[in-house]
């Protein structure tokens, strides 16, 4: 046995592992947040519940529920990737969580990426309970899923980007404020809940770029339509997805 076999050797951890790692306790704070999940869960879930049920907005010909379900499926990404990431990194910000992991060998873009991937683990659970609900409101959806779950991605990137950069750039009570007047804004004008052809039709060109238009709409074409990609609200997305994450990169903050 030679004179080296005990010696230690210190080091970072290989980069994958140190995602993984970093991805599963993002995960668990997530879901350990009461705050987080009323934004995410509940309030997606009763205005599911409430606009199917009762006719307040005209959604079309057809049935309420194949109107709103891919909006609200849209919604549950904005809460979690947008709205639910930027509060609780803007408050780790505050608090010096992220000072400490920036003296930890997890590269900034690591961090981001385990942040990211921490939110499509709680948009699966997300869309399997709105899905369940819809299906028995009496959902009837097309398309193809593969379509829809390259939406669902594009959506998750590009909302996760534009929340990361607010969180990085953004005192946490101003993103506090912030993302919870953008969430309520884009509820409205983003066509979740009411279509965009009920706006004006100078309006409803400049709500069509908002990622959250891209993503209802898309979605909407592929579930209610049956459409086999609504190319232009992928690449809308795609833009996003680009933009927001570049500019959190270079932006962040880390205190």
């Amino acid at each position: 046995m030679s004179a080296g076999t005990y010696t230690p050797r210190p080091g970072a951890a290989p980069l994958p592992r140190m995602i993984a790692a970093q991805t599963a306790l993002e995960t668990r704070m997530l879901l350990r947040n009461g705050e987080q999940l009323l934004l995410t869960v509940i309030i997606p879930t009763l205005l599911l519940v409430l606009f199917s049920a009762v006719d307040i907005v005209d959604t079309g010909s057809g049935a309420s529920v194949d109107f709103l379900a891919p909006g609200i499926l849209a919604l549950a990404v904005m809460s979690t990737a947008f709205t639910g990431q930027a509060i609780a990194t803007g408050f780790e910000r505050r608090y010096g969580v992220l000072k400490r992991l920036e003296a930890s060998p997890l590269p900034r873009w690591a961090l981001m990426t385990a942040k990211t991937l921490s939110v499509l683990v709680t948009e699966v659970l997300q869309i399997v309970l709105l899905t369940a609900i819809a299906f028995a409101l009496g959902w009837s959806p097309q398309g193809n899923p593969l379509s829809v779950l390259l939406l669902l991605v594009l959506g998750t990137a590009a909302f996760s980007g534009l929340g990361l950069l607010m969180a990085g750039t953004l005192k946490a009570e101003a993103t506090l404020a912030a993302a919870n007047l953008v969430f309520l804004l884009l509820l409205v004008g983003g066509g979740v809940i009411v279509p965009l052809d009920k706006f004006p039709d100078a309006v409803q060109s400049v709500l069509g770029l908002l990622p959250i238009s891209a993503l209802s709409e898309g979605l909407r074409d592929v579930l209610q339509h049956g459409a086999a990609m609504p190319w232009a609200q992928a690449g809308i997305l795609a833009v996003w997805a680009v933009l927001g994450l570049g500019a959190a990169a270079k932006f962040f903050r880390w205190e």
